[in-house]
């Protein structure tokens, strides 16, 4: 490709110009820095960052007079450092910074290096400075060994480069092919097949020579769409290979991949028992001919057919070298075989020729066969549907991707030159046989014309021949009724036979190394696990032996049964399946409008691959319809399986693009719509942590979001923010694949603070994105205010504060347990630990079993003994031991069970709703979506609302009126009218105690006191506070004894938030609200709405 060439073109001119991209090595070692003092210039070594590579040396040049202090600098430095070595925080011996374009920096210049993934063959993967490297104060004696970041060890990346599975084997030494012998080749000895030599001049005596071209041209048309979109797709990125399965997986993903990749390997492994079959049954008429048969026709096909495949077999294991030459050997014969029919067209027929309707090129000939003339049953698309297969296998070349030079280059090249050459030859063969012979003839020699004979317009008669009784009886020649046409006109008919031979041989051929090779590109990727077998390769080609048998084994199936005609079109649809997938692949990754979709191959387009795409699809039904019903259930039902296993693999697929910017345009146009109070959802924020550690929280707010409304799980990391930021960036992704795991539709949001409030706030102003913006805030309560630092308390409560200033509602859940079980998580991860370090142990011992001498087992027993395997030690100082260990196990177990209460099945029960406020709906719109999860759709609601003792039934009758209209089904209503009575003593006391540490008790002192006081502690509670907020604070105890007596035996509790006016209310007396509001009481959820409606009765 020109690409290529440019590049090597400017790799080379470089040298010439080293000073245009200058990188130097400046030692700053201070034995050599004396030197400098003394007036001598200092080193200067010069090195182009686009020099020669595979030398891998430095290309130094030194200025006059400073060959001694580089002779100096070797000794001290040992040797002089390549490229890949240098790092710029080495301090050791000698350091070494980058200098790039005369300045110090440890900015590195563009290298392919950069580009490559981990266990690339085409050399190592090395790492460019990090983003810190190059923003962070330098630091020069940070110790770093010489290229310690920059070159990756045995050319393994960073952890998440790449997929283990993906890394490929060394191939050192590997048999590689051009384009010539390892696309072009291939794709015309299977394009020109059997049909080249026995249909193609009866399709021209049925469709004429005008329709036969034209049929000719349409399977073309489909063959070459396909053929660009192959090349399109191979040129946007490296290949490797697997052929039409890899380019289809990586474009649209696996689920398409996998499930055309398998019927795709299976169509070619059975395709070699077609090509064998054919082969052995132009043997078999050869027998027939001399009488030399076997047995009987059958079994001399199944045993020529075995003997034949055995043979193929063997020279395909023997490596791709000694295929390849067979592959050339076979097109030399077939291109002697075609240009033998050429000549023959030339030479003067004779008379028995003519009798068979052979005349050499003649106008009247031409004239009358241009037209069609379908017998009876045939038309144009079946005649096409017995032409098509003719044209396929454009993917031979492909197929072997991963035993190519460069598959960029010779596939599209390959590819598209072998379409045009068989084209050319098709349609050269058609109007040469079509100008040559009539479409029946008698072959007897005595059916010569007459004296005054009428023609009729016969080009037979007017050439002095009358071949009119075929109108009437059967004949054995001419176009319609002679298959060995093309014998008969070749100048040595036995070439043709022998180019027969070599067009089934090689088709043969190509499809036995075609199936293993994409099978086992399939098995590598591991989308069907009980493949894996079959993913090892052998030798420095990595030949996939176990495929050769498996494709062998299959083959010789096929062959045995000698059944071919029903399952030849199945065959035919699979090929033409995939030729619609990889035009669908191209259409889908240019409308994807990924930026990553950049083919080298401009010469496509996306419409037309998908006209393509749709032509495949209908040729299939052309064909054969039934055939195409059952690739079509076939495919879907792989495809299915594919989806429902969800392999483990992230190729950057098109599919992955188009669902990114169907969700960009869908938010987009959301945001052109208004809200309406009728799509209401809660959409939450969560204070989670990282998900894992309060997994009921999560559950009890997915409960109510999940497939309705949008939950993002959000984390603040508090602390220096260097150290917050590579926390938060290092488990981003696996507490996300914790979610995807745990099947949580949520998201996971984290920020780094300097404070946890701040965070918060950020995330409430920030997350979200257009109309998909949280408007309720989840929260965990509190439990362990009262031993908190108040600082602590200051930012809970403030967080509340923040989110009714930005108009979000607030829901508190409260359990009895609480929701943090990281320490559980802790232990748990500990124990792992252990347990891995045992198992490691048992396998060391295990695999030195046999070994003798006692003082290895020894050293063994000790090295377990350091595990602390037999008796493991608790770490001092840890949280985990905080508990007396007796203590542990059943406080464990209570949390844990706790922490899953949420994610069981509730019984039938209750949800009792105390709606006591009205703020818009949100503390009833919550339980009513809880009914009708899966999980709490036994549970009934249960509204408690106040009211006056003396109106008891009329609010009741108003109530149940309101929630009729908003169409909530409920199960009983009960009107308080006692709520502001106040509290029994037992209860106020109760509140009091909890209060009294956190009260000011200014009353009690004088008034300088006091104000000394209050500017000391502006935090504690003040009798005044306490005095206007007394109601408040009875209504709280109050609501406690109420909730007690009504519903403790509730499965869920939920009850309107009590809302603490900024500066009015201190936030320990608020947390002490909320305290005695909740105490004793089953699962509770404070909720309280931005007092905007969330329900309505309109419709």
């Amino acid at each position: 490709m020109s690409h290529n060439s440019s590049s090597s073109a400017f790799l080379e001119a470089v040298p010439s110009n080293a000073a245009r991209f200058q990188v130097s090595v400046i030692n700053e070692n201070h034995e050599s820095s004396a030197g400098a003092d003394d007036g001598t210039d200092p080193p200067h070594y010069e090195e182009t960052s686009f020099g020669d590579e595979r030398q891998n040396r430095l290309r130094i040049s030194f200025r006059p007079g400073n060959q001694e202090c580089y002779d100096n600098f070797l000794q001290n430095g040992d040797t002089a450092k390549t490229d890949a070595s240098f790092h710029a925080h080495d301090s050791h011996t000698n350091t070494y910074y980058l200098q790039t374009f005369g300045h110090n920096t440890v900015d590195a210049v563009p290298k392919i290096e950069y580009y490559r993934n981990s266990g690339s063959i085409s050399g190592p993967k090395v790492n460019r400075p990090s983003l810190l490297d190059i923003h962070e104060q330098f630091a020069k004696n940070v110790a770093v060994a010489p290229g310690s970041a920059d070159r990756v060890p045995n050319g393994e990346g960073m952890p998440g480069d790449e997929q283990t599975e993906d890394k490929e084997d060394d191939q050192s030494g590997a048999v590689k092919f051009g384009w010539v012998k390892g696309v072009l080749v291939r794709c015309m000895l299977n394009i020109w097949g059997v049909m080249l030599f026995i249909r193609l001049s009866w399709i021209v005596g049925e469709a004429g020579i005008g329709l036969g071209v034209i049929i000719i041209a349409l399977a073309v048309t489909v063959t070459g769409i396909t053929g660009l979109s192959t090349s399109a797709i191979a040129t946007n990125g490296y290949v490797r290979g697997g052929g039409a399965y890899y380019l289809i997986s990586r474009s649209l993903g696996p689920e398409f991949g996998g499930s055309i990749g398998l019927i795709f390997a299976f169509a070619n492994a059975v395709a070699v028992a077609m090509y064998v079959v054919g082969f052995a049954e132009t043997v078999v008429d050869l027998l027939k001919e001399s009488d030399s048969m076997m047995v009987d026709p059958v079994n001399d096909i199944r045993i020529i057919g075995a003997i034949t495949v055995v043979i193929l077999l063997g020279i395909s294991v023997a490596g791709m070298e000694w295929e390849a030459k067979a592959q050339v050997l076979l097109l030399i014969i077939l291109l002697i075989a075609i240009a033998n029919f050429f000549i023959g067209t030339v030479i003067p027929s004779n008379n028995e020729k003519k009798a068979r309707g052979f005349f050499n090129y003649q106008a009247s000939i031409f004239a009358e066969n241009f037209g069609p003339s379908f017998t009876k049953g045939e038309g144009f698309f079946s005649v096409f549907a017995i032409f098509f297969p003719a044209a396929t296998g454009i993917l031979a070349g492909a197929n072997i991707s991963g035993d190519l030079e460069d598959p960029q280059d010779a596939i599209p090249r390959g590819t598209m030159l072998a379409i045009f050459i068989t084209t050319v030859a098709y349609i050269a063969v058609a109007i040469c046989v079509g100008a040559c012979v009539v479409r029946d003839a008698t072959g007897s020699m005595n059916d010569t014309i007459i004296p005054r004979m009428n023609c009729s317009g016969s080009a037979a008669c007017g050439l002095g021949y009358d071949f009119s009784r075929c109108r009437h009886e059967p004949c054995q020649y001419g176009l319609m009724n002679n298959f060995q046409v093309m014998s008969m006109v070749s100048g040595f008919g036995p070439l043709i036979t022998a180019g027969i031979f070599s067009a089934t041989l090689s088709s043969a051929l190509a499809s036995l190394v075609s199936a293993p090779k994409v099978f086992q590109a399939l098995c590598k990727d591991n989308i069907y696990k009980a493949l894996r077998f079959f993913a090892k390769g052998y030798g420095k080609n990595n030949e996939p032996l176990r495929g050769y048998l498996l494709t062998f084994v299959i083959a010789m199936a096929f062959i045995l049964i000698a059944e071919l005609n029903t399952i030849a079109p199945i065959i035919s649809n699979f090929f033409l399946a995939s030729y619609a997938l990889i035009n669908f692949s191209c259409f889908h990754a240019s409308y994807a409008k990924s930026p990553g979709w950049r083919p080298a191959y401009g010469i496509y387009n996306m419409w037309v691959s998908l006209f393509g795409a749709i032509l495949c699809c209908a040729v299939m039904f052309v064909i054969n319809w039934w055939a195409a019903v059952i690739t079509y259930v076939i495919e879907f039902f792989l495809y299915v399986y594919v989806t429902y296993k969800k392999p483990d693999v992230n190729w950057g697929s098109s599919t992955q693009a188009l669902s990114y910017v169907s969700a960009l345009d869908n938010a987009l146009e959301l945001t052109t719509v208004e809200d309406h109070v009728k799509n209401f959802r809660p959409q939450c924020i969560v204070l989670t942590g990282g998900p894992m550690t309060r997994p009921a929280l999560l559950d009890i707010t997915h409960a109510f979001t999940k497939n309705s409304g949008l939950c993002i799980c959000c984390e603040v990391f508090v602390g220096p923010r260097k150290l917050c930021v590579k926390e938060m960036n290092s488990s981003m992704e696996k507490k996300q694949a914790w979610l995807i795991k745990n099947k949580i539709k949520a998201f996971y949001a984290a920020v780094a603070a300097d404070c946890f409030r701040d965070g918060v706030r950020s995330l409430l102003q920030a997350s979200g994105l257009g109309r998909m913006k949280p408007n309720t805030l989840v929260i965990g309560y509190k439990k362990n205010w009262r031993k908190s630092p108040l600082t602590e308390i200051e930012n809970y409560v403030g967080i509340i504060h923040d989110a009714f200033d930005f108009e979000i509602g607030v829901v508190i859940v409260r359990i009895s347990q609480g929701f943090d079980i990281s320490q559980v998580l802790q232990v748990q991860e500990e124990l792992e630990k252990l347990e891995q370090d045992r198992l490691a142990v048992e396998a060391t011992i295990k695999d030195n079993e046999s070994e003798e001498g006692s003082g290895r087992i020894r050293g063994l027993f000790k090295k377990a003994g350091r595990l602390n395997i037999t008796k493991p030690a608790p770490k001092k100082d840890s949280s985990i031991n905080t508990i007396q260990s007796m203590h542990v196990g059943e406080f464990n177990r209570k949390l844990v069970e706790a922490s899953n209460q949420f994610k069981k099945k509730q019984g039938k029960g209750t949800i009792d709703v105390w709606w006591l406020f009205d703020d818009g709906g949100l503390t009833l719109l919550i339980p009513y979506i809880l009914t009708i999860r899966k999980k709490w759709k036994d549970c009934k609601l249960r509204i408690y609302v106040g009211g006056k003792i003396n109106r008891i039934e009329e609010e009741k009758i108003s109530m149940a009126s309101l929630l009729s209209k908003f169409r909530i089904k409920f199960a009983e209503i009960h009107i308080i009218g006692d709520i502001n009575v106040k509290p029994n003593k037992e209860s106020w006391k109760v509140f009091e105690e909890m209060i009294e540490p956190y009260r000011l008790h200014e009353s009690c002192k004088d008034l300088t006191t006091a104000e000394k006081l209050k500017r000391e502690t502006p935090w504690k509670i003040t009798d005044a506070v306490l005095e206007a907020a007394k109601e408040k604070s009875y209504r709280q105890v109050r609501l406690n004894e109420l909730l007690q007596e009504h519903s403790r035996a509730a499965n869920l509790v939920v009850l309107s938030l009590p809302v603490a006016r900024k500066g009015s209310i201190s936030d320990l007396l608020y947390m002490a609200w909320l305290e005695i509001l909740t105490k004793n009481l089953p699962p509770v959820l404070l909720v309280r709405g931005n007092h905007k409606n969330v329900l309505t009765f309109y419709s």
